[in-house]
């Protein structure tokens, strides 16, 4: 029966992501079929996962995934694996204020599911405090099992000894201890980390990860600490119903956010998905039903992106007749024209008329509620979506296009009218994660 265990953290920034990619590459070299999961919204983690297992990674999410969803993902994650090693976001505790269960923490997504979590403890700058903190997480909550610690940015023997006699006489075990290595660290830039698929180094990052793992930690206890998860067979519930038959989906550099448990509930559901490269200049493929451009990086690409004549032609010729729908990085190439980060202005579709630029940026970021305002892509007039926003591009013109949908955060404060959305093109700031349940 495949098991599951949790790596969580009080904070970002803890060492989570090197931990998980260090046991994900060190197992799958010795044998075991692991895969990844992330919680929380997020596409460059799971990205990494897939690189590190050669399978897909999927996300978890209490706030925005039904009940129904969460446990049908899961299903599928534990299809074809040994083991599920679940990352998670932020700290271990750390979501939306309420509803208790569903706030979007990681907590939530371990307390549902009795998953066994093993924290991950940066001691930079503490000692015996280490003790005092994982004591504070074992007992914070009771349906939340920390089943061991893992010390990061270790600075010497004595270090080590005064942070894991001090865990331990909290009641914790400690599983192993990484000591400070600057040269492993994952280049970033502004929404997290550099995508996989453009780190060609990283390969052998994995390798020298897994070897430092396999140094560094009781792989035999940790391993001993996953426990069996049983979710019977794969679930038929897809979070996002799909939009056609044939869809075509933009996939390369610029854009790539798009989420496993969506392509899967396509796939599960019997449409078939047909990949093409705006950035090689490939157009949609006219045979398909539906366009869906998805997030990424188009303000590092806008040059590339506005020369590419057979994409824009073949996409306006597309949205003729044919949906088009573009998230966040899609929507802005869907737009006249695009800033990048030196003010330049790339002309861009003109499907829709906004324009957004990336040179006079502000975080927009959190969860997001979406209501149709009428049926495109997505969904008929009226239907409820669960996301978020993460972007730092922003409008400078909103254009005169009627707007898509009615916004409100994760709290429940109205946001208004966004997106646009004209003839059969539409297109919104919003990543959708999940359809909502209706309301008796």
């Amino acid at each position: 029966m495949p098991k599951v265990l949790m790596i969580a953290a009080p904070r970002s920034g803890g060492g989570k992501t090197t931990v998980t990619l260090g046991l994900l590459a060190a197992l799958r070299e010795q044998g075991v079929r692991v895969r990844g999961a992330k919680t929380g919204p997020d596409y460059i983690d799971p990205a990494f996962h897939e690189a590190a297992t050669g399978l897909p990674s999927f996300n978890l999410d209490s706030w925005t995934m039904p009940l129904p969803v969460l446990e049908g993902v899961l299903s599928n994650a534990l299809q074809d694996a040994d083991l599920l090693i679940v990352e998670s976001a932020m700290g271990l505790f750390d979501g939306l204020m309420e509803p208790e269960g569903a706030r979007g923490a990681p907590s939530d997504i371990a307390s549902r599911f009795d998953i066994p979590v093993v924290l991950v403890l940066d001691v930079s700058g503490q000692g015996q405090s280490a003790g005092a903190v994982a004591h504070g997480f074992a007992t914070l909550n009771p349906y939340v099992r920390i089943a061991g610690v893992i010390l990061n940015q270790v600075s010497s023997p004595r270090h080590l000894a005064m942070a894991a006699g001090a865990v331990r006489s909290a009641g914790l075990s400690v599983l192993g201890a990484f000591m400070r290595d600057a040269t492993l660290v994952l280049p970033e830039r502004h929404l997290g980390l550099v995508q996989a698929r453009e780190q060609s180094e990283l390969p052998g990052l994995l390798d020298r990860l897994a070897e430092r793992t396999v140094a560094a930690l009781d792989m035999e206890a940790l391993l001993a600490v996953a426990q069996p998860l049983s979710m019977g067979s794969a679930s038929s519930v897809v979070a996002v119903r799909p939009p056609g038959q044939r869809i075509a989906v933009a996939d390369d550099a610029a854009f790539s956010f798009f989420y496993g448990h969506i392509a899967q509930g396509w796939r599960v559901a019997g449409a078939e998905i047909a990949p093409f490269s705006p950035l090689a200049d490939e157009a949609p493929d006219q045979s398909c039903d539906v366009c869906w451009l998805p997030g990424g990086y188009p303000e590092l690409h806008a040059g590339a992106l506005s020369s590419a004549r057979n994409f824009h032609c073949g996409l306006r010729e597309f949205a003729e007749i044919r949906p088009v729908h573009g998230e966040c990085g899609g929507f802005m190439v869907l737009g006249d024209a695009l800033e990048d980060a030196q003010g330049i202005r790339h002309p861009m579709s003109g499907l829709l008329s906004h324009v957004t630029s990336f040179a006079e940026r502000k975080i927009s970021l959190g969860y997001r509620e979406a209501v149709l305002r009428t049926s495109c892509a997505l969904g008929q007039a009226g239907t409820c979506f669960r996301g978020h926003e993460f972007h730092y591009a922003q409008l400078i013109d909103p254009g005169l296009d009627q707007p898509l949908v009615d916004l409100c955060d994760g709290t429940g404060k109205d946001l208004g009218p966004a997106g646009g959305r004209r003839g059969l093109v539409s297109g919104s700031y919003f990543h959708v994660m999940a359809e909502q349940e209706k309301q008796a």
